[in-house]
């Protein structure tokens, strides 16, 4: 469970085809929201969270956040939202089982995996729970 100040965000669950991550495979990252977002801030929230982590040039920031706009939908309470990402860099996206769209783009599928994986993670604590080392 991912818990910003007092609220619960949402759960989040992690899987890898040889039930270890791998960062060279292909893995999911399922999101269950525990409550209720707008797309536009989930995706700003996302890009905020890139640039305390690396430092994408300004162009790379604003077209990595545009698509993350056009993609992540409004959220309620129970919405799941999950992302691929395959061995080729490619990020797939799904939305409560459906996919929403597809981003063919290697560095963005690294930073934005990052988020919760990266050892340069905001989220440490959350990063070991996910991985399995807590």
């Amino acid at each position: 469970m991912f818990t910003y100040y007092f609220w619960d965000v949402y759960l989040a669950s992690l899987y890898a085809p040889s039930g270890k991550f791998d960062i060279d495979s292909s893995f999911a990252l399922r999101l269950k929201y525990q409550r209720d977002l707008e797309g536009k801030k989930i995706a700003q929230r996302s890009i905020d969270e890139i640039k305390k982590q690396s430092s994408p040039s300004k162009e790379q920031a604003s077209t990595w956040l545009a698509q993350m706009e056009a993609i992540f939908p409004d959220v309620s309470d129970g919405d799941v939202l999950t992302g691929v990402a395959l061995k080729d860099g490619t990020s797939i996206f799904y939305f409560n089982g459906e996919k929403v769209d597809s981003i063919d783009d290697a560095e963005f599928t690294t930073q934005f995996f990052n988020i919760w994986l990266g050892e340069k993670t905001s989220e440490p604590k959350f990063r070991k729970a996910l991985l399995g080392n807590s």
